[in-house]
């Protein structure tokens, strides 16, 4: 009974994260954080690990994930390819640190 009610717990949690109610795994109208890809994408939204990203545009936008800046960063830019930008909480990574993103473009 106690194993049933804890699959169902990390079940219903699983579900909150995927839904629009989440917070920070939804994304946002304006985004904590926002890819431009330099190519046009081919698809409109995805997630990497726990992050929800929606099309938005002209730019990949995302609710504030658990990794690092960076590591975010490289997960979109080997979803999308090469980013012309990317901000994270408002802050544009600058041309050294979006050269180390885009060195994991697929």
């Amino acid at each position: 009974m106690t194993r049933s009610l804890s699959i169902a717990a990390a079940l219903t949690g699983f579900a909150m994260l995927l839904s629009p109610v989440a917070g920070q795994a939804q994304a946002p109208a304006g985004g904590y954080y926002t890819a431009i890809p330099a190519a046009q994408p081919t698809k409109t939204s995805f997630v990497t690990h726990t992050t929800v990203w929606k099309w938005n545009d002209s730019a990949f936008v995302a609710g504030k994930a658990p990794e690092r800046e960076n590591v975010v960063c490289e997960l979109i830019a080997q979803r999308v390819g090469k980013l012309s930008s990317f901000t994270a909480g408002g802050q544009a990574f600058d041309a050294d640190a979006l050269a180390k993103c885009n060195a994991r473009a697929k």
